[in-house]
């Protein structure tokens, strides 16, 4: 890995780790959903520092290059993520049917209670 690429991924990692306490602190995102990033973070300064052990992981792998590893790594991270977003998303929607058809519920019996009154 070249000395350019691991000063960028140096930099980007504590950029993202001190945006996520930032925002965590904002309270505009989630402790459990801001250890995720911090934890990438951490993997990824951990990689930049450590390149002769990710050049080695990644001959074992059969990449070409050890950079090709970092991409993938990160493309895994954010397949996770997304898909963990995506449960989170179809949760929130199925609370939100449920939250509707409570309401719909009460409205009508409010106007059966009118018609009896």
């Amino acid at each position: 890995m070249t000395i350019t690429l691991r000063i960028i991924l140096i930099i980007s990692s504590i950029l993202s780790f001190i945006l996520c306490i930032k925002k965590m602190r904002q309270a505009k995102l989630q402790v459990t959903n801001s250890i995720i990033w911090m934890i990438g973070s951490i993997v990824l300064i951990l990689m930049s520092i450590f390149s002769d052990a990710v050049a080695w992981i990644s001959t074992k792998l059969g990449f070409m290059a050890p950079v090709n590893f970092v991409f993938f790594i990160m493309i895994v991270f954010l397949l996770i993520q997304v898909f963990a977003n995506d449960i989170r998303t179809s949760i929130m929607n199925e609370k939100i049917k449920n939250i509707d058809h409570y309401i719909a519920l009460k409205e009508k019996e409010r106007e059966e209670e009118k018609k009896d009154e």
